[in-house]
């Protein structure tokens, strides 16, 4: 066996930690417009008035949060020296707080003594609000409530009495603003009107970056987290098209730029060049099918294990129905009722979509008609590393 250990290499990297997601950069580039219109709803507050409700939206990794932590840390700095304001900034992520009363405690909890939190259950939804407005007033001053994620609550109660808070004579004392951030643009469509009425009182959509704008982005953070003249040429360029091809989101191209250069510092070499780009993408698209794998219905996992069977056997590509004959042992053996030939079909069809199968469409003529035949896009290994939960079941 090789003998391993470890000795810093001082290579490739300065402050690796620059291309991190929880990493605040003292500028935010490529994001102007959308700075613009939010820093103009959040005006009020320095001016010493009741503060705007704030509704940002649009795809993940396009700056909502980083522009909020931003503006709200310039807002902070400035408000110091504002005699008379007196603000206050609470931010909680609302993935996993699937309701009102959870996200309510959680506040409630942000606000209050470590030794005087309250537990998640065991009291009525009304008492919870009462805490909450009991802490906000207590506290005073301008406060602002940033809701990350906040489309993950399911219900409007509280989304409804915050915004309105002051205006219903819950709180007296303090003036509360709320910013609520969503990644589904649909998510302000589906509120109660009077919610949305309230809560998006000022609206901030966030567009996608394209190609120029996430090379400002990367060129930012590559100053801070690379040793001078690491990066190859192109290396920026490659990083942001694929990020804008992809998706638009400035999260993925990040991270395909710092797996480039683990990649070369695991190579032990002094440049990254394009071609750790190319590695890079490779390894993250296949983490990401893996993801997609383990977070597929169940029924659609089945399917695919089906398929993955026959490839092993060497029996692809292969008709949707001889995709269901394995489909259906499977089911017996989970000892839950196969879905119909439709639902299977559709669930072919979104494995093409996620770009973990491939399917052709045959024309056989009069004589033999039309279908599909379907073959793993993945290697075997990654498809049974997504299936990881489901085949330690069956083991």
């Amino acid at each position: 066996m090789a003998e391993f250990g470890f000795q810093p290499t001082g290579n490739i990297f300065r402050e690796r930690e620059a291309l991190l997601e929880e990493w605040t950069p003292d500028e935010l580039v490529g994001r102007d417009e959308e700075l613009r219109q939010y820093h103009a709803a959040l005006q009020p507050v320095i001016e010493g008035e009741t503060p705007s409700n704030i509704f940002l939206y649009g795809k993940s990794g396009v700056g909502k949060t980083a522009a909020t932590r931003f503006l709200l840390e310039l807002l902070e700095r400035d408000s110091r020296g504002v005699d008379g304001l007196d603000l206050h900034t609470i931010e909680i992520n609302c993935d996993g707080l699937n309701s009102s009363y959870q996200t309510a405690v959680t506040l409630v909890n942000e606000l209050r003594d470590p030794r005087q939190q309250i537990s998640n259950t065991g009291y009525p939804q009304a008492s919870v609000y009462e805490f909450l407005f009991e802490e906000l007033d207590k506290l005073g001053g301008t406060i602002l409530i940033v809701l990350d994620e906040v489309d993950h609550i399911q219900d409007d109660s509280l989304l409804y009495k915050l915004p309105r808070a002051r205006s219903n004579g819950d709180i007296e004392e303090a003036r509360l603003g709320v910013i609520g951030i969503s990644n589904d643009l649909n998510f302000q469509d589906q509120l109660n009107s009077k919610v949305r009425s309230s809560l998006c009182e000022k609206r901030v959509s966030f567009s996608a970056y394209n190609a120029n704008e996430l090379c400002e982005v990367l060129r930012q953070r590559e100053s801070v987290a690379f040793e001078d003249g690491v990066l190859d040429n192109g290396v920026i360029q490659m990083c942001a098209a694929y990020g804008a091809k992809d998706s638009g989101d400035a999260r993925q191209a990040l991270d395909l730029l710092l797996e480039s250069g683990d990649i070369a510092r695991e190579h032990n070499v002094e440049m990254v060049t394009e071609a750790h780009v190319q590695k890079a993408r490779e390894r993250l698209q296949r983490d990401q099918i893996i993801e997609g794998i383990r977070n597929y219905s169940r029924h659609g996992q089945l399917v695919l294990w089906a398929l993955t069977l026959l490839a092993e056997e060497g029996k692809t590509p292969a008709r949707t129905r001889e995709v269901r004959q394995p489909y259906e042992v499977l089911c017996e053996k989970e000892m839950s009722n196969p879905v119909s030939d439709r639902a299977v079909r559709e669930y072919l069809a979104e494995l093409e979509t996620l770009g973990i199968i491939s399917s052709n469409q045959i024309n056989r003529g009069k004589s033999g008609g039309k279908y599909k035949e379907h073959e793993l896009e993945q290697s075997v290994a990654s498809v049974k590393a997504g299936l990881s939960e489901l085949l330690d079941t069956e083991a």
